[in-house]
């Protein structure tokens, strides 16, 4: 019977239900080592998750029995902090390292799992946070400054608020901190986050009906360059590239190493191919399928040829012996001609579909059985 329901639960083997967690985090990370004894008891050290993509580190001093969902209230300057625990076990030690945390001293401790009151007060200062927000604009909007509000994070205790912010330049907001002070009556802390953050923390979905890679497993971003779009013959639309933040997407760099290995097996641009009747131009490529186009002329589509990528290397390589095939194709066929249809020439009418009289149904007789 116990063999039966691990089993059913999960945790005998394959995917363990205890490593998943909850799905409505962001940065949600599978504790593959979840089911694994002693993992808990390896360290100390506890990954506890606040509002969107904010995390951070601390020390589970008093030795509670902290699992993946746990509310918990941690320490804090000042006061205390409501948060998640997201991790727990020998994967934190890696997620330290990719926090790339400076000094110890921003490893704090966790004081005890959340109370009903500890709750109740997290979720009154949460209510007030989207208020906050169109308030602060006003005020900020008020001094003059070139600035936009995107967020406002309340402490779990609500004793402090920090406020996101986007600017393109630097902006002079210690007046700003004194008339939010005296707005809020709370602890205030300015950050300045980028285009591609304040995504992130929204959410959203993308244009391949998906959910923001930002918002959903994304922490660290990578610049993206116009590049990447060339190297996978992506038309440079600035539409068609941008995301919800009008960066380059993000996506852009997730298979350009493969579009520039398979590049490289490719022929040159500049590379000229010689046949017997004429000289072919690159035209365009498909790089994953290893095909090119060659066109006799260089500015249009004109006696269009596509072949292998092999066989243009074959080419090439009897153009540098002085040697010239009959044509592009493989062992010198002709490409097959295409025959055009006049449309203008035959009956209009062939496209009329004929209505088809609807025939009346006899009414059936009845069995002989039916009658008896």
């Amino acid at each position: 019977m116990e063999k039966e329901y691990e089993i059913r639960t999960g945790c005998d083997r394959g995917l363990c239900h205890r490593a998943v967690g909850r799905q409505d985090r962001q940065l949600n990370t599978y504790d593959w080592l979840a089911d694994v004894p002693g993992n808990q008891e390896s360290t100390d050290l506890v990954e506890v998750q606040f509002k969107h993509t904010r995390k951070g580190y601390y020390h589970n001093v008093n030795n509670l029995p902290l699992k993946k969902g746990d509310i918990v209230a941690v320490e804090a300057n000042p006061g205390h902090d409501i948060g998640v625990v997201t991790l727990t076990g020998r994967l934190v030690k890696l997620q330290l390292k990719k926090a790339n945390l400076k000094s110890a001293d921003d490893i704090r401790r966790i004081y005890r799992l959340a109370r009903q009151t500890d709750i109740d007060k997290f979720r009154e200062a949460k209510a007030r946070e989207h208020e906050t927000m169109i308030e602060s604009r006003q005020i900020a909007k008020g001094l003059g400054l070139d600035m936009k509000i995107g967020d406002v994070e309340y402490q779990g205790d609500g004793q402090k608020a920090i406020f996101y912010y986007i600017a393109d330049e630097r902006v002079d907001f210690r007046q700003l901190i004194k008339d939010l002070a005296a707005a809020f009556h709370v602890r205030i802390e300015m950050k300045q986050i980028g285009a591609r953050q304040e995504a992130g923390r929204i959410g959203g979905t993308g244009p391949c009906g998906r959910e923001l890679c930002c918002a959903t497993w994304m922490k660290n971003f990578v610049s993206v360059a116009t590049n990447a779009a060339r190297y996978q013959d992506i038309s440079l639309n600035p539409q068609k590239l941008a995301g919800m933040c009008a960066k380059l997407k993000c996506c852009l760099n997730y298979e350009v190493d493969d579009y520039i290995e398979a590049g490289r097996r490719l022929p040159g641009r500049d590379v000229v191919l010689q046949t017997l009747d004429a000289d072919y131009y690159l035209f365009k490529t498909d790089i994953l399928a290893g095909l090119v186009t060659y066109s006799t002329d260089k500015n249009i589509a004109a006696n269009v040829e596509t072949i292998t990528a092999e066989r243009a290397r074959q080419i090439i390589d009897m153009n540098r012996h002085g040697e010239k095939p009959e044509t592009l194709q493989e062992g010198g066929k002709p490409k097959p001609q295409k025959t055009h249809v006049d449309l203008a020439q035959g009956d209009i009418s062939r496209f009329d579909k004929a209505k088809k009289k609807k025939k009346k149904k006899k009414p059936q007789q009845p069995n002989k059985d039916e009658k008896k």
